[in-house]
């Protein structure tokens, strides 16, 4: 390459991350279908990463069955499987370096005295600095102390590839945040961060409940050295209460047969059909014509949306 010229631009390295605490459902096969498709569309490498750091969560046999519906229904992610629980070596080193660089604190607050921290407009506690400065002498004694990161005057600003420019003060909105619980275990903003970077990922594509997370994110990656992403924040999949799809709310698992149910995912974000009575003969060729007719201009931009009917139902199905 020639002195002065620009650096050749990075493949596109996109993920999808679920946390092995029940089987996928609509609304993960969903959030699945938007990353895959957009990065197959770019010419891109996928991958798949088991989420399992907050390890009390965890359910023994859902990874296993995570993977197997997957597979069952024709993703093809690149590389080996990689699981949180087998990193904690570099969540270590970063956090070391955080309180190396004066960005990290020990805090003694517990949930309950948080109970009463002010309240953000996103209906977040907001941690009102308790232990910045120090310990305050009555919570000396506590053996049990998180990790918090000092947001300082940051504010983040970002343009999300569907929701537009997103700003968040992070002193008004969040306060500084844990990055490692009070339990040992890493906090998922932290996690994910180090994950990202190392694994390489470009773009991230995954639902819109986590778009206030982005900016805890972004302020890590530059305390960290870290490159920042490229984020979209599809619409999350919600029951007929208004609660998002989740393994909390009981969410089905998915069907065994597989076409009908990823033209339903389809719909669900608005892509475009051949024909609206058109169904595919075969799991590789919805994936065949879904990633030549990938739209995301076409994603409905909103930060939630119902599922189909026939997912709403709280009792899981048989996988």
């Amino acid at each position: 390459m020639n002195a002065g010229a620009d650096p050749a631009p990075q493949r596109y390295r996109g993920r999808f991350a679920p946390s092995p605490t029940g089987p996928l459902h609509f609304g993960s096969l969903v959030a699945a279908l938007a990353s895959y498709c957009d990065a197959r569309a770019s010419g891109g490498e996928w991958l798949v990463r088991i989420e399992d750091v907050d390890a009390p969560r965890t359910h023994p046999d859902a990874e296993r069955a995570i993977l197997a519906a997957l597979e069952r229904y024709g993703f093809e992610w690149d590389g080996d499987v990689v699981r949180q629980s087998e990193r904690t070596a570099f969540y270590r080193s970063a956090l070391g370096r955080l309180y190396a660089e004066g960005h990290a604190y020990d805090c003694a607050c517990t949930r309950r005295e948080m109970e009463t921290a002010p309240l953000a407009a996103s209906g977040e506690r907001v941690y009102p600095g308790t232990c910045s400065e120090g310990i305050p002498q009555d919570r000396a004694g506590r053996a049990q102390r998180a990790s918090r990161v000092r947001v300082g005057a940051a504010r983040i600003a970002f343009r999300d590839r569907l929701q537009g420019l997103q700003t968040q003060e992070l002193a008004r909105d969040v306060g500084d945040f844990v990055v490692r619980r009070s339990d040992g275990l890493y906090a998922y903003q932290l996690a994910v961060v180090v994950d990202d970077a190392l694994q390489r990922v470009t773009h991230v594509v995954r639902g819109a409940d986590l778009l206030a997370s982005t900016p805890r994110q972004i302020h890590l990656q530059r305390l960290l050295g870290l490159p920042q992403l490229s984020y979209l924040h599809s619409p999350v999949v919600i029951n007929a209460s208004g609660r998002k799809l989740s393994k909390q709310t009981r969410a089905a698992g998915l069907p065994g047969v597989a076409p009908p149910v990823l033209l339903d995912a389809w719909r669900f974000l608005d892509q475009p059909l051949p024909d609206e009575k058109w169904m595919p003969a075969s799991v590789a060729q919805f994936w065949s014509w879904a990633i030549a007719a990938w739209r995301p201009d076409r994603l409905p931009p909103c930060a939630m949306l119902p599922a189909p009917r026939r997912f709403e139902g709280s009792a899981p199905a048989k996988v």
